[in-house]
């Protein structure tokens, strides 16, 4: 085959494989650096080499590293990737297919910033910055709360709004910084001090989204040591769902937005509100099922025949008090009628050993001047003045002489 080929060819052509040598001697005389998006990959333990391709808006070009050579640059490539490659350029003449043979790779851009920011991080986690043993509880109920974000973005008017429908009563202590540019990681880290410094419960970091660069200073070393070593427990809300800081990682609760962050450091007042509620929808069905059964048994007790009639309940001790007054009234009469005879008798003895009585029957007192009664002749001498009560009055004498006489 190749014997007629190199009889029917003329003399100054080349063979496919002497072309291939040609071009593959002038090209690998060529090397270069290029930057491209990774747009393929291919990273097989069983290949000695890496293969992928990158491109731009107008081309692609196919790639190959050997593995000791990817190993060495440290980089674990991805699909999306920005990197910068040197090497130079090589053809399989077997297959006629050209590729980039790689001899260093760095990831460009964006992807330059994600590595540097991943180790940074993988030194501050050695360091136990991210501990879960250092982290600070979030207070329960806060009654100053710290707001550290840009007054211009909408970050701010989120977090002010949820305050206010959830802990409406927590005063909120704002320092305006800017959350982007070489100026922000210094801003904030001060920021967070001088808040701290006011007496708050709680400090709430956050901003709104945007690109990786635009988050880079909350991957700022200076501002992370700072918010590992404030007192006061700092949640996070810093751009959206997937974005994530080393600042997230070193706060004591990461949310995912601003408006999470708020939240998250209103979550016990707004379960402490339903359970409120809870509790006053309990206490008002007791108190309801209470009363029904109340009312339920006063209904019982008014139709016993005590409420119905209340004499009746009276009416047989109401008969024994009669017959007790009756009985009691007896033994007075009777009482009072034998104390009426027997006053009665001593009176009439009484009469029977009056003075009075003695004299109405025609009998005389005689008294002296001291009203004693004159009872012998030694009390009266003559000269003294004795008066001689009879029935009817008083007679008025002077004794002339007192003699002893015997009485018949």
């Amino acid at each position: 085959m190749d014997a007629a080929i190199q009889e029917g060819r003329p003399s100054d052509a080349l063979s496919v494989s002497s072309a291939m040598a040609l071009a593959k001697g002038a090209l690998e005389g060529i090397t270069v650096k290029l930057v491209g998006e990774i747009s393929e990959l291919s990273v097989n333990p069983r290949y000695k080499a890496v293969y992928f391709t990158v491109k731009d808006e107008k081309a692609s070009l196919p790639c190959m590293m050997w593995n000791n050579r990817y190993a060495a640059s440290g980089v674990q490539l991805a699909i999306g990737s920005l990197v910068e490659l040197s090497g130079r350029f090589t053809l399989y003449a077997a297959k006629g297919r050209m590729n980039f043979d790689v001899f260093s790779v760095a990831l460009a851009g964006e992807g330059m910033l994600r590595m540097q920011v991943a180790q940074l991080a993988d030194r501050l986690r050695v360091e136990g910055l991210f501990d879960a043993a250092r982290k600070r509880p979030i207070p329960r109920l806060p009654e100053r709360i710290g707001l550290v974000t840009s007054p211009r973005g909408a970050a701010v008017h989120d977090v002010l709004r949820t305050l206010r429908r959830r802990l409406p009563l927590a005063q909120v202590v704002f320092a305006g910084v800017g959350v982007e540019g070489q100026r922000a990681a210094a801003e904030m880290s001060e920021a967070l001090c001088i808040v701290a410094d006011a007496g708050v419960d709680a400090i709430l970091l956050v901003r709104g989204g945007g690109s990786f660069e635009d988050l880079m200073p909350f991957n700022d070393e200076g501002l992370v040591r700072t918010i590992a070593e404030l007192p006061v427990p700092i949640i996070t809300g810093i751009g959206h769902e997937p974005d994530t800081s080393i600042a997230d990682m070193a706060a004591d609760l990461r949310a995912s937005t601003p408006t999470a962050a708020a939240e998250a450091v209103s979550a016990q007042a707004e379960a402490l509100s339903a359970n409120l509620g809870t509790y006053r929808l309990r206490m008002g069905n007791a108190m309801r099922s209470s009363l029904a059964a109340m009312a339920s048994r006063l209904s019982a007790i008014a139709t016993m025949r005590a409420f119905r009639d209340p004499m009746a309940l009276l009416d047989a001790d109401a008969r024994t008090l009669d017959d007790l007054a009756g009985r009691m009234e007896a033994v007075m009469v009777r009482r009072l009628d034998l104390l009426r005879n027997q006053l009665a008798l001593a009176a009439a003895r009484l009469n029977d050993l009056s003075p009075l009585a003695i004299v109405a029957r025609g009998y005389s007192i005689v008294r002296n001047d001291a009203g004693h009664v004159v009872s012998s002749i030694e009390g009266v001498h003559a000269g003294d003045s004795v008066a001689i009560a009879v029935k009817d009055g008083t007679i008025a004498c002077v004794v002339t002489d007192a003699n002893e006489k015997m009485l018949v």
